[in-house]
C-alpha cells in the first residue's frame, strides 16, 4: 500500500514546471537538430573530398594512360596513387604508399600512417595495351576536423542556449504569475467578515486580468449572499418573534388577571398564533428545500385541474371567478405547483375589493396563468421586489390579513425551478395582475 505521508516528489510549482517543460523541448529539438546538421555536414564536407578525389584521379589516368608507369611514381606526397594489374599486383605506387595493393572499389576508406584517406579508383589503358586498376586517395583530415570542431562547439553551445532559455522562461513565467499570486494572498485574506474585499485588476486585459474581473465577480455574489442570508435570518427572527410574543403576551395576561380573560379567549389567541407560526416554519423550510429540490416528482400534469381545486376552496367575501380557465397541461410537481396557485389566489382575495378573476390559457409553448384582483395594485417601483422574501409594501397588504411576506416568494422559486416567470402587472379592473408562464408540455 502507498505511503499517503510521503510528500510527492512531482514540483507544484507551475513556474518549475512550465521552466522544465520548456528546457525539455528546446534540449530534445536542439539535440535532434544539432544531431541531424552534424550529419548533413559531415555529407557535404566528405562530398567535397570525394569530389577532388575524382578530378585527381581523373587528370592521373590521362597522365598514365599517356606516360605509363612514371606518372604514378611522381604523383605528390598528399595523395595516395597507386597502379595495379587486372590481378590486384601493384605495377606502381605513389613515393611513401602502401607496398599491399589498395582497396580497388569505387569508393572506400583506407587508414595509412595514422590517417583515414578516401579511395576512389577507375580502370586505365596502359601505353603497352594492357589493362590496368588506377586507385587514389586523397586525406580526409580536414574534413574530420571541420567536423570535429563543429561538433564540441554544438556540445557547449546547446547547454548554453538551454540554460539561457530557461532563465528566460523562469524570468517571464514568474512576472505573468506574480499578479496571480497576489491574488491568491489577498483572496487568502478574505474572510466572512471583510467580504467586500476585492481584488486588484491589473487591467491588461489578458487571462489573468479576467481571472481577477472573475474572482471580484464572485465575491460580489459571497458579499450579496451574505447580505441576504443575515437579511433572511434578522427578517425570520422578526416574524417568529411575533407570534410567540403575542402568546406570551396573552398567557400572561390570562395568568395576572383571569377575570380578565378566559381559557376559550386564551385558546382561540394560541391556536391563531401557532397556526401562523406553523405556516411562517413551513414556508421557511419549502424555500430552503425548493434549491436542492430533485426532478423525481415531476410528472405530466393537467394545471387547470390545480385552479379549479384552489378556486374552489370555500372564501368569506370575496368572489373567485374561473371562467377564463381553459386546459393546460404540464410537467412538473403537483404539491408545489398547487402551492403556486394557492398562494396567488390566497394573495388576491386577501387584497381584493370585491373580486378575483383567474384566467388559464396558452400562448406559442407556454401555458399563461393570470390571477386578477380589483384592489389597489402594485405600484410600478415595487413590481420588482414585491417577491422578495419578507417583502410588505403596506400595512393594509399584509400583516392584518395575516400574511407573512414569504407566499410571493414561493411562486418566484417554485416558478423558477419549473423552467418558467413570474410577474406582476395591472390588472383590467385596476388592480394587480399576477402573470405566471410555465412550458406547455408537448403534445
Amino acid at each position: 500500500m502507498a505511503d499517503r505521508s510521503r510528500p510527492s516528489r512531482r514540483p507544484r510549482s507551475i513556474r518549475a514546471r512550465a521552466t522544465g517543460g520548456a528546457a525539455l523541448v528546446v534540449l530534445v529539438a536542439l539535440v535532434v537538430g544539432a544531431v541531424a546538421f552534424v550529419g548533413v555536414l559531415r555529407s557535404s564536407v566528405v562530398g567535397g573530398v570525394r569530389t577532388a578525389a575524382e578530378q585527381t584521379l581523373d587528370g592521373l589516368t590521362s597522365r598514365v594512360e599517356a606516360s605509363g608507369v612514371d606518372a604514378v611514381r611522381a604523383e605528390d606526397d598528399d595523395v595516395l596513387a597507386q597502379l595495379q594489374d587486372t590481378d590486384g599486383r601493384v605495377l606502381a605506387s605513389a613515393e611513401d604508399g602502401p607496398d599491399q595493393p589498395l582497396a580497388p572499389a569505387e569508393e572506400s576508406r583506407y587508414r595509412h600512417d595514422g590517417e583515414t584517406w578516401l579511395l576512389v579508383a577507375d580502370d586505365v589503358d596502359l601505353p603497352d595495351g594492357t589493362d590496368g586498376v588506377l586507385v587514389v586517395g586523397v586525406p580526409l583530415e580536414d574534413a574530420d576536423a571541420a567536423v570535429q570542431t563543429v561538433t564540441v562547439l554544438l556540445v557547449v553551445a546547446v547547454p548554453v542556449v538551454v540554460a539561457l532559455m530557461s532563465l528566460v522562461t523562469w524570468i517571464v513565467v514568474g512576472r505573468a504569475l506574480r499578479p496571480v499570486d497576489r491574488m491568491r494572498r489577498e483572496v487568502d485574506e478574505v474572510e466572512g467578515t471583510n467580504l467586500h474585499a476585492r481584488v486588484d485588476e491589473p487591467g491588461s486585459g489578458d487571462e489573468v486580468d479576467r481571472l481577477a474581473a472573475t474572482m471580484n465577480r464572485m465575491l460580489g455574489r459571497l458579499e450579496a449572499s451574505q447580505q441576504a442570508q443575515r437579511q433572511f435570518v434578522s427578517d425570520a427572527s422578526h416574524e417568529l418573534r411575533s407570534p410567540l410574543a403575542t402568546i406570551r403576551q396573552h398567557a400572561e395576561v390570562a395568568r395576572a388577571h383571569p377575570e380578565v380573560t378566559d381559557v376559550r379567549e386564551l385558546a382561540d389567541v394560541v391556536l391563531d398564533e401557532g397556526a401562523r407560526l406553523q405556516d411562517l416554519v413551513e414556508s421557511l423550510l419549502l424555500l430552503t428545500r425548493l434549491d436542492e429540490r430533485g426532478r423525481d416528482r415531476d410528472r405530466p400534469l393537467d394545471l387547470d385541474d390545480l385552479v379549479f381545486a384552489e378556486a374552489s376552496r370555500p372564501r368569506t367575501t370575496v368572489h373567485v371567478d374561473v371562467s377564463g380557465v381553459a386546459p393546460a397541461r404540464v410537467r412538473g410537481d403537483d404539491r408545489l405547483l398547487g402551492r403556486v396557485v394557492r398562494n396567488l389566489v390566497d394573495n388576491a382575495v386577501r387584497h381584493a375589493d370585491g373580486s378575483v378573476v383567474v384566467g388559464l390559457g396558452s400562448d406559442g409553448g407556454d401555458a399563461v396563468l393570470t390571477v386578477d384582483d380589483d384592489g389597489h395594485g402594485v405600484p410600478e417601483a415595487d413590481r420588482a421586489r414585491v417577491f422578495d422574501r419578507f417583502v410588505r409594501l403596506d400595512e393594509g397588504r399584509a400583516r392584518d390579513a395575516g400574511g407573512s411576506g414569504l407566499g410571493l416568494a414561493i411562486v418566484d422559486a417554485v416558478v423558477r425551478g419549473h423552467g418558467g416567470t413570474v410577474a406582476v402587472s395591472t390588472a383590467p379592473g385596476g388592480g394587480a395582475r399576477f402573470t405566471v408562464r410555465l412550458p406547455l408540455l408537448p403534445h
